[in-house]
């Protein structure tokens, strides 16, 4: 499958590009701007219609999509780092707003998406970030298991520093560095170790 392509070159944004899409309650696109297009390589007629997914990069956990549409289904607006796929295989970084649509009744009908460059400095603690959580997905067999538990440890760190997700995007990946996040990471890998040796043992 085309999402499972890790190599490629790395695409960054310019500061005023502004990536839009629009999508129905089941992450279909409806629409996406000419910036969409032009980064993501694929055409309209390509995008429209497709799950959103069509662009997600191998390299995302899956237990942050899972912890994203948590927040979206009970209509909160989402901010998150995400790392996309062209269909050449090359790969873009975006930090993204998503918000809920709604029609002239008050009926929720979709989702709204602006993406923007990353700062490239907290864009480094998020790779260390979601490298961790990808190690822990992939080291069970079974993906769901593995999904559940990266997104348990990632439940658990953010509930053990008293913060949220949204927290953490807006002010520890401000001040973190690559190695402070790493040294802070190290803390929870004996569980990651653990949850190896339970299912093999």
């Amino acid at each position: 499958m085309l999402n499972e392509i890790t190599a490629g070159e790395d695409i960054f944004l310019e500061e005023h590009d502004v990536i839009v899409s629009k999508t129905d309650l089941k992450g279909r696109i409806l629409y996406v701007n000419e910036t969409f297009r032009r980064i993501s390589q694929f055409s309209e007629q390509e995008l429209v219609g497709e799950p959103h997914s069509i662009i997600r990069h191998a390299d995302m956990p899956r237990c942050i999509f899972k912890l994203l549409w948590q927040k979206l289904d009970a209509d909160e607006e989402v901010f998150a780092y995400v790392k996309n796929r062209c269909k050449n295989g090359d790969y873009y970084w975006v930090f993204a707003h998503v918000t809920p649509s709604y029609d002239s009744t008050g009926k929720k009908v979709g989702y709204h998406s602006n993406r923007r460059v990353p700062p490239q400095n907290e864009r480094g603690v998020i790779e260390s970030l979601y490298r961790f959580l990808k190690d822990i997905e992939e080291s069970y067999a079974n993906k769901k298991e593995g999904m559940q538990a990266a997104y348990d440890i990632l439940r658990g760190m953010l509930k053990e520093q008293g913060t949220t997700y949204d927290q953490f995007i807006f002010e520890f990946a401000s001040f973190l560095s690559r190695e402070t996040i790493d040294s802070f990471l190290d803390d929870y890998r004996p569980a990651t170790h653990t949850i190896s040796q339970t299912q093999n043992g």
